[in-house]
């Protein structure tokens, strides 16, 4: 993905609280949720709808309720104007991130002045890996000549061998887990989140499905009081011996997230205030074996792209899809793990993966924010062995 030509702003950044399986947002369809931070992001800025010319949202499992392009019948189920276009990427965890990218690279090369980036999954009603399920009748994702070329390995057991190759062990992956926790309450008891998400009401129904009442979600359900006794003992879900478990591992969640760009020409001749510069965004391909590598390379890329040493970033967010991969990035590039997912990651918050990107944006953003930081660097893994990477300046 190229460097942007034109000045790419981030104005204003908007998630849902992170749903926990079964759990508040579970209720509400897919394109329901995702049209509540699509719409509440142009409230709470106040910028016409109709200026907004894309919209790029991510959603890994495009199938069912989350078919038929998921952004685009949000954004008209929101009541938002139909002559702003919308596409849908599958980038896999990393969708919501690669729509960030996406859309800012149609704003730097000159596209559009405006776009709005997103994403969403409701993992309780579409759970992972439904699109590729035999049951549909229609086939496995995978043809039968990746075989002769690649071994196909699950995404857990890519994290243990990452695991295996840089030295990481129970203990190490037992115990980010339980400081991702820890960060995550200390960051909801400072309330440290405040202005970055937008409570959501959602319905109840009866047995015969007919709508009884409603609830509203107005904080991240994942969020766990554990000790480091409790996760040891849990057991390893890849292998017999492994090192990951339920309490070291991203959660299935269900959440939306949305991030509004334009050029720092139209964000002054509106009035807006640009929050933080789009500095650069890479998407790189990784070994597929290991897969869940792309990190490090994505770090490397936005690093070596823009003259800028790992000690120059203030505020990393890595997706903590699994402990290992967090830690082995840290371990390859000499990064500083307290400035790494600061307010809790995946392991505590959730991952409900088509949205994950834009929130971690979310979180860097206001991160430099609270802080002071010049720098923020959001990464992710993906299946099938990709990375994203995205490099802000707070302004």
């Amino acid at each position: 993905m190229a460097r942007n030509q034109n000045s790419v702003v981030i104005v204003d950044t908007l998630r849902t609280p992170v749903g926990k399986r079964n759990g508040g947002l579970s209720t509400l369809h897919s394109g329901e949720l995702l049209g509540v931070v699509q719409k509440g992001i142009l409230d709470r800025t106040g910028l016409d709808p109709a200026l907004v010319e894309q919209v790029v949202g991510g959603c890994v499992s495009q199938v069912g309720e989350q078919a038929f392009n998921i952004t685009r019948t949000a954004w008209l189920a929101a009541g938002l104007p139909l002559t702003t276009a919308a596409t849908t990427v599958d980038t896999q965890c990393g969708s919501s991130q690669q729509a960030t990218g996406l859309a800012s690279s149609l704003i730097g090369s000159g596209v559009v002045d405006i776009a709005i980036a997103c994403g969403v999954e409701v993992m309780s009603r579409i759970p992972i890996g439904s699109n590729g399920n035999k049951a549909l009748g229609l086939g496995v994702p995978i043809p039968r000549n990746y075989f002769d070329k690649y071994e196909m390995t699950s995404q857990f057991e890519g994290a243990e061998r990452i695991a295996e190759k840089w030295g990481i062990s129970r203990d190490d992956t037992d115990n980010w887990g339980l400081v991702s926790q820890q960060r995550a309450i200390k960051a909801w008891d400072e309330d440290r989140f405040s202005g970055q998400y937008i409570p959501v009401e959602a319905p109840e129904y009866n047995e015969a499905g007919e709508v009884t009442g409603s609830h509203v979600v107005s904080k991240d359900e994942g969020l766990r009081e554990t000790t480091r006794e409790k996760l040891a003992t849990l057991k390893p879900v890849a292998r017999e011996n492994g090192v990951h478990t339920a309490g070291n591992s991203s959660q299935i969640s269900d959440g939306a997230s949305a991030v509004l760009m334009m050029t720092e020409e139209k964000a002054n001749k509106l009035g807006l205030k640009a929050r933080a510069r789009i500095v650069d965004s890479c998407l790189v391909g990784v070994d597929p074996v290991l897969m869940l590598t792309g990190p490090i390379d994505a770090t490397q890329r936005l690093l070596e792209r823009n003259n800028l040493k790992i000690s120059d970033i203030d505020v990393f967010e890595i997706n903590e899809a699994f402990a290992s991969v967090v830690l082995a990035w840290a371990k390859e590039l000499g990064a500083d793990l307290d400035r790494t997912n600061p307010n809790g990651g995946a392991i505590a918050l959730g991952h409900p993966l088509g949205a994950t990107g834009a929130f971690l944006v979310t979180k860097a953003l206001n991160e430099l924010e609270r802080t002071g930081g010049r720098y923020g660097i959001i990464s992710m893994c993906c299946g099938g062995g990709l990375g994203t990477g995205t490099l802000i300046e707070r302004l």
